[in-house]
């Protein structure tokens, strides 16, 4: 298969479709759909056999429709890349990725090619496509043993791409020492959000706290030489919701947006928060201030089941997480004064609670990750 940024320009066939839509935008945010003309011109372009049905796929995110086709060759998942997301070069530079650890066996869903020049995207008018083989796979059931074959796989993807070259240029920004996560807490203070409440007063000394925490973290981090460790692609959204599992084992990986140029244990350290954080029930303030150290051990066992980390970079991984959590609670804040459905204030200090409780335990966290 080919990776390469060609636009096709005119429709082959209308044919027919199992799918009645009206719009590709829906108002309220709601979720982007196919219309009838926009689905057949595009699965014309690839060769997948008589198709049985069509029906929506409502997972992901809403600017990204999703369909499910099965034909006589099986079941596939086509994909129209949200706008900001679909600049075929970034595209292309993520296909290669896939179709490189496709080619040594990684568990992940196949790109399946057009059918004239074995494409691994399709642009047609303003949109980019993807049609891939769909995988049947539950979520993250939260296991020990599932916890340690998602380490374990992210250590496979960090082997098999250790030298990986692309012709497509990477990105190299991450959650580390980023000036936007500091200038995100410092923006807070000064112009707050509609939706951000102050909370008696109590926002400056929290926001004020976790500018520090950063910035002391990150320092802690380049004291260890960070900074002169080997880069190499990562994923850089290694969590729950990319993977699929099935009896415990991931089956899956999804979702190579994020691949960057960077030094591993980034993406180490953020699986890490990933598989380890507790949340709860909707009163964020009952959130515990620990995270589950025994999957975050077993997160690390199953790394070190293909490649073993220095002693330098298990001292990063609390300090890493500090980042991690803090980066990840910013950038939604500083928007819309909330973190989803939450309430932003509530947010921000249930973040400072477990930074400061990852603080006080900086040195049992590396015991566990040594092991």
């Amino acid at each position: 298969m080919t990776v390469s940024v060609q636009h096709v320009a005119s429709p082959i066939t209308t044919g027919q479709s199992a799918v009645s839509g009206t719009g590709q935008v829906r108002a309220g945010g709601q979720r982007e759909t196919f219309t009838l003309e926009e689905l057949a011109v595009v699965l014309s372009h690839f060769d997948i056999g008589v198709i049985d049905s069509v029906v929506e796929f409502p997972r992901g995110s809403r600017k990204a429709p999703k369909l499910l086709v099965v034909s006589e060759q099986g079941k596939f998942l086509l994909k129209r890349r949200a706008r900001g997301k679909d600049d075929p070069f970034k595209v292309a530079f993520c296909h290669a990725i896939q179709l490189y650890l496709a080619s040594r066996q990684f568990p992940l869903p196949h790109l399946i090619g057009t059918k004239r020049e074995n494409n691994s995207m399709l642009q047609w008018r303003n949109g980019v496509y993807e049609l891939f083989e769909y995988i049947p796979g539950q979520g993250y059931p939260q296991t020990l043993e599932s916890t340690f074959d998602s380490g374990r796989v992210l250590s496979l993807y960090h082997k098999l791409l250790e030298n990986f070259k692309s012709e497509w240029k990477p990105p190299q920004g991450s959650y580390h020492m980023a000036p936007a996560v500091e200038q995100g807490l410092r923006s807070l203070t000064g112009s707050v959000p509609a939706g951000l409440s102050n909370n008696g007063g109590q926002l400056v000394p929290v926001l004020s706290f976790l500018l520090e925490s950063y910035s002391r973290a990150a320092e802690e981090v380049e004291k260890q030489g960070m900074d002169n460790w080997p880069r190499q692609i990562v994923h850089a959204d290694w969590h729950p919701g990319n993977m699929l599992f099935r009896d415990n084992h991931v089956v899956a990986v999804i979702d190579y947006d994020a691949a960057r140029l960077l030094p591993r244990i980034v993406d180490i350290a953020n699986g890490c928060l990933q598989f380890s954080i507790i949340g709860g029930a909707e009163d964020i303030s009952r959130w515990p201030d620990y995270i589950d150290e025994t999957r975050l051990k077993r997160f690390l066992r199953g790394y070190d089941e293909v490649m073993l980390l220095s002693q330098a970079e298990i001292t990063t991984i609390p300090y890493l997480l500090i980042e991690a959590l803090i980066a990840e609670a910013v950038f939604p804040i500083a928007a819309t004064g909330t973190f989803g459905r939450m309430d932003g204030m509530a947010f921000l200090q249930m973040v400072t609670r477990k930074v400061t409780w990852l603080q006080k335990n900086v040195g049992k966290l590396v015991e566990l990750a040594e092991g």
